[in-house]
């Protein structure tokens, strides 16, 4: 079923990619202008950007102002510059003027600044001011990515009053949901939603019954920190407040899904040992994805000549014993295995706040149990195999099961520490994910296997 569902939106899409060429090449604007007016922004932005650059800008000449801001905000950075800098400096600010302040703000500084230069003095005085306003803010923190364009109401309004405020100034508005209550100092002192607006008197005071209890945002709260307080209390839009409780913008739950999805990425890419980056794969070219890659994969290989050392201090030993040789890849993987999966549950609670430093030795004592289990079950099913298939002896056989034990047990341990200890220290625990702490275990594992080797076997090192 879902495959057919799939199947139905990609024929869809080709027809519409179809339908609007078609009414390009035959020059029916006015057919075409009717035709995208009556479409959904995000389905206009994706049919745009299947098509060819001087295409794309031909088509979004043709739409109507307001619906041309809506659908430039669906667009990804590298179609929204192109078209910005090829139109007009006039048109590219007729454009911002419609976006909303977060939206305007973000595309500013993705920009040249000589571009923006130019669109910003062609934009609206209020244009100019918010963006500036929002560009102020550090990068990653709460003002950065919040809207300075809400409803905010006095605590005096009667419900009628409201109301109509609201009709006033809801349309330039990033949601009308929920209004912010504020004292004649501009600090938030409550909320009120629509809905009780709506469901209470028109001569009512809003003072009376709204909400004071307010959960705000601090303008340089990390975005992190900010999408974790969303998902705490479900809120689609929350105030953000600077350090004498003024409220200067909201954040909206459109944006704060998209921090989750570029936090996400970039604790992916972190996790596997690649510098995080910005745009899509496909747009990405071959010398900045060899630059976004080579670092780590330099420092892992230098780093991972500590593992040849250790070998080749053993070389004595494993010549008297050939056969330790054959269970070394396995030793080393099943440990950076089971170190990827301490340290991947272990980032992710870190990520979501259900794991904090004050958790360490708790988090220890648990993943040494679950070490032991799965060693244990990892070292039996082993053994029945070395001795059934592999006939190598009960002391190799005792080697190569207890150094298993040894090596999930201290990879799990590692694999926990580590990236809490990341975090205390103010680093990103996801750089401590399973390619380093695979380059560590490898040593230890391989350390651990040649003493139980010289001891068990009774070897000359």
């Amino acid at each position: 079923m879902k495959e057919i569902r799939e199947n139905e939106l990609r024929e869809r899409e080709i027809r519409e990619k179809e339908l609007l060429r078609k009414l390009l090449e035959e020059k029916q604007y006015t057919r075409l202008r009717q035709h995208l007016s009556e479409q959904n922004e995000a389905d206009v932005a994706a049919a745009l950007e299947e098509m060819e650059e001087e295409e794309m800008l031909r088509v979004f000449r043709i739409l109507p102002k307001d619906l041309a801001a809506a659908v430039f905000s669906y667009m990804d950075v590298d179609n929204e510059q192109y078209i910005i800098t090829s139109l007009s400096d006039r048109d590219a600010a007729a454009i911002v003027d419609h976006l909303m302040a977060d939206d305007a703000a973000d595309l500013m500084d993705e920009m040249p600044a000589n571009v923006v230069k130019r669109i910003l003095a062609h934009a609206s005085p209020d244009t100019r001011r918010d963006i500036n306003h929002l560009l102020r803010y550090p990068e990653d923190s709460a003002g950065s990515i919040m809207t300075v364009e809400y409803v905010d109401l006095r605590e005096s309004l009667r419900v009628s009053e409201a109301i109509e405020r609201i009709r006033k100034v809801g349309l330039d508005s990033e949601t009308v949901n929920n209004c912010y209550v504020l004292d004649d100092s501009r600090r938030l002192i409550g909320t009120v939603a629509l809905r009780a607006l709506l469901l209470h008197d028109g001569g009512e005071v809003i003072g009376d019954f709204m909400n004071e209890n307010v959960i705000s945002i601090h303008t340089l709260m990390d975005q992190e920190e900010a999408a974790a307080l969303f998902q705490k209390y479900d809120f689609t839009s929350m105030p953000v407040v600077d350090n004498e409780s003024r409220l200067v913008g909201i954040i909206t739950v459109d944006d704060i899904m998209d921090i989750v999805e570029e936090e996400a990425t970039e604790d992916i890419e972190k996790m596997n040992a690649i510098l995080p980056g910005d745009k899509p794969y496909m747009k990405t070219g071959v010398f900045e994805i060899w630059r976004k890659r080579i670092p780590w994969l330099l420092l892992l290989m230098i780093s991972a000549t500590f593992t040849g050392r250790i070998i080749t201090t053993f070389e004595d030993a494993l010549s008297s014993c050939v056969i330790l040789t054959a269970f070394i890849p396995m030793l080393m993987d099943t440990g950076g295995n089971a170190g990827g999966q301490t340290s991947a549950t272990v980032i992710r609670g870190l990520s979501l706040n259900d794991i904090d430093f004050s958790d360490l030795f708790f988090v220890i004592w648990k993943e040494i149990r679950v070490a032991i289990l799965c060693g244990a079950t990892l070292a039996a099913c082993n053994f029945a195999k070395l001795m059934l298939f592999d006939r190598v002896g009960l002391a190799v056989s005792a080697v190569v099961c207890l150094t298993l034990v040894a090596a999930v047990t201290i990879a799990k341990t590692v694999g926990c520490v580590l990236p809490m200890a990341a975090k205390r220290l103010g680093f990103d625990p996801a750089v401590m994910a399973s390619p380093f702490i695979t380059t560590i275990v490898d040593a230890l594992s391989l350390i651990i296997y040649f003493q139980f080797a010289v001891s068990f076997l009774h070897l000359q090192v």
